[in-house]
């Protein structure tokens, strides 16, 4: 197997960095690292996403082995997800980048407000 680069375009790696970089994925990782969530619950405390998005994220999140799906026997069938062993390296890897967030939030919008007065003004 050969070497892996990651600015090649059929570089395994940027699936795991897809992954990385989608904003349900991490908050869902962030999530099941403190205790296994049912669907529901998951659907409730991350705010904005859709049933039809969470169920894709969880799929992609199984069949990467970051995620394990426990259907348990109830009527009506309740499913429970878990963080994987290796699903915990990730979140370990993605939480200092939520902190980063959450810390310059009012840097970034800053900026932002900076970068649109600037363009505004060139366009008058």
């Amino acid at each position: 197997m050969r070497a892996a680069n990651v600015y090649s375009a059929d570089c395994p790696t940027r699936q795991i960095l897809d992954r990385v970089g989608d904003k349900w994925a991490v908050l869902i990782l962030i999530l099941l690292r403190n205790q296994p969530l049912r669907f529901n619950q998951l659907r409730r405390t991350i705010e904005g996403i859709s049933q039809k998005m969470l169920s894709q994220v969880l799929k992609s999140l199984e069949r990467d082995g970051l995620v394990r799906r426990r259907a348990i026997a109830t009527v009506p069938v309740t499913v429970e997800y878990s963080i994987t062993p290796l699903g915990l390296t990730l979140a370990a890897a993605v939480d200092p980048l939520r902190d980063w967030a959450e810390r310059h939030l009012k840097d970034v919008s800053a900026a932002q407000r900076r970068y649109d007065a600037q363009q505004t003004s060139k366009a008058a």
